[in-house]
């Protein structure tokens, strides 16, 4: 049985889920209401050196096909849903936590709204929001954590954080949300908005 997470809190992999070494993030969400435009939410994942910034903009997967698959093998994005249509995960974000450079000491997991401004949405409008864990190998949900409740007027969320802490692999439900874009983030971890 996963176990629950709430804002904040993280959980050890390492002990937890000892033989976890292929994992998928799957973030999902339902549109609460809308004007008729679509609610085309996107995650995104930076992967994060000890300065807390990216290497390079390589270092950013999301939903662009460029940006799919991290340079080095260790991170892939398995498509952008662009209405959150239909059952479980709306995205997801494959780790190969044995490929993961040891330069990179954290993989940061986000999620925002396309052109929320002027579709004028935000995540108030967003129900069921959630992000799970699962080994992929064994299909069993690790842990999961439920966010619909934390949003009102943000367009943008920081879900979760994959990181290293003394040689064990951790994650943590960070749960932050901001009015802001994407380009918030890719500032904020040192890359150029293009």
């Amino acid at each position: 049985m996963a176990i629950q997470l709430r804002k904040g809190q993280n959980i050890n992999l390492t002990k937890d889920a000892p033989s976890l070494v292929h994992t998928l993030v799957g973030l999902g969400w339902d549109a609460r209401g809308t004007d008729g435009a679509d609610f085309d939410l996107d995650a995104s994942c930076f992967l994060l050196g000890a300065s807390g910034k990216c290497r390079d903009d390589r270092d950013m997967v999301y939903y662009q096909p460029k940006f799919l698959a991290h340079f080095e093998g260790a991170v892939k994005h398995n498509g952008d849903n662009k209405t959150g249509a239909g059952e479980g995960d709306d995205e997801s974000i494959k780790v190969d936590l044995s490929k993961v450079s040891a330069a990179v000491e954290k993989i940061v997991f986000v999620v925002s709204i396309y052109d929320a401004v002027t579709r004028k949405q935000n995540f108030g409008m967003v129900n069921n929001a959630y992000i799970r864990l699962v080994n992929e190998d064994t299909g069993e949900e690790v842990c999961r954590a439920d966010l619909s409740e934390d949003f009102s007027i943000e367009t943008s969320v920081c879900f979760a954080e994959l990181y290293r802490y003394n040689g064990e692999w951790k994650f943590k439900i960070v749960a932050q949300g901001y009015q802001a874009g994407l380009e918030k983030f890719v500032v904020d971890y040192g890359l150029e908005v293009e």
